[in-house]
């Protein structure tokens, strides 16, 4: 497919899902990737699809469109990558945080989240091995959680099924424009025409946007996950301390943890979460290990006798202003950005697919796409340090 409709670079979940949108508008979409499938950042998440952690405002609305359309996709292409409603339960300790947690819930309620609050004793029913030191938590049964290699695989192989095609191990080198509109793009193998590509390179993003000869001010922002051995299911939710919402809207660049603890489906237990801005320095950092270790602990301590069976990190990519930047380039027509989402990039890839279709077929989109669009760093406005 050397003249597809449309190319989006990147083979991870938000790259899958909008190489799915595109396909089902009835648009000959190419994928490329120099890695496989999820070979980037989706390769090194959670899996987490989180309303919770949002605050009111236009990326709540996305996370709320694209929840649903989770359970959308998994229902259209016939599921296989462990998609669970399984609910998060967000708690506090100490007397302010209990107090900004209610405010906040206060808040998504009234947007349109569901939320239920928690006192000790229904908190204990919810998570009968948290730590009896917790007396407080609110319930967000929207949350969900899916196994984000598996996702973007098996997305891809409905996009290949309906007319789309993906192509790994080729390294796109320059992306190919005249008079300021797309006309296609080079990798190290080939030259492909088109009139539209898509940016789906999570942290890698700005890098592409320079080949167009662009301006994208997105970074990496490094975490580590802590992966125990198989245990009987003793967590009921994705559970994790209200420090962590702080965290994500945080734009410091040193060392931030919150407790942040999941069963999956195969028994592991996953726990998170780390944030700091160290450039892709990739280094083991064993003493973040054990921070995230004691931070689990104080929230279950049956953990304590649990074995961990590994380590791994990535790298979100981090947008100054905290939103996604979703939309087409402030310089080159025809270039189209699925980027920045930091850690939300699974939860909130098929809503950031519907936005990007809808604004390329001309359709009016389920929402007002104006306050993700890169053009709001044009001039390199909002350069992060």
């Amino acid at each position: 497919m050397k003249n597809p409709d449309a190319i989006v670079i990147g083979a991870g979940v938000v790259g899958a899902c909008t190489a799915l949108s595109l396909a089902n508008a009835g648009i000959r979409v190419l994928v490329i990737d120099r890695g496989p499938v999820a070979s980037g950042t989706t390769g090194a998440g959670e899996g987490n699809i989180l309303v919770s952690d949002k605050e009111p405002s236009p990326e709540l609305t996305l996370a709320i469109r694209s929840r649903d359309a989770w359970f959308e996709i998994d229902t259209d292409i016939g599921g296989g990558f462990e998609l669970e409603a399984k609910g998060g339960v967000v708690v506090s300790r100490i007397t302010k945080g209990i107090s900004d947690l209610k405010k906040l819930a206060s808040l998504q309620k009234e947007n349109g989240v569901e939320t239920i609050e928690l006192d000790a004793s229904t908190l204990q029913e919810a998570e009968p091995f948290i730590s009896k030191d917790v007396n407080y938590g609110v319930l967000y049964p929207g949350d969900a959680q899916c196994q984000p290699m598996l996702a973007a695989a098996q997305i891809i192989r409905a996009v290949k099924k309906r007319g789309g095609q993906f192509i790994q191990g080729e390294n796109v080198i320059k992306i190919n424009s005249n008079s300021g509109s797309v006309v296609g793009l080079t990798t190290d193998k080939n030259t492909y025409s088109t009139p539209i590509v898509i940016n789906a390179t999570g942290t890698w993003a700005g890098e592409v946007a320079k080949l167009a000869g662009s301006y994208l001010p997105i970074m990496p922002r490094r975490g580590y996950i802590l992966v125990t051995s198989p245990a009987p299911k003793f967590i009921n939710h994705k559970v994790y301390d209200a420090d962590y919402v702080a965290n994500v809207a945080s734009g410091e660049a040193d060392l931030q943890s919150s407790a942040v603890i999941e069963g999956t489906a195969s028994g592991t237990i996953l726990i998170g979460a780390s944030r700091e801005r160290v450039g892709f320095k990739n280094d083991l950092n064993i003493a973040i290990l054990r921070q995230l270790a004691r931070q689990a602990i104080s929230l279950f301590p049956v953990l304590t006798n649990i074995q961990l069976l590994r380590a791994y990190r990535g790298f979100r990519p981090y947008a100054p202003d905290h939103l996604p930047v979703i939309g087409e380039d402030a310089n080159v027509l025809g270039l189209w950005h699925a980027a920045g989402h930091e850690g939300a990039g699974i939860g909130l890839a098929p809503a950031t697919g519907e936005l990007i279709t809808a604004q390329i077929t001309g359709n009016v989109p389920f929402m007002d796409p104006m306050p993700f669009s890169p053009k709001r760093f044009k001039g390199g406005e909002h350069v992060a340090v």
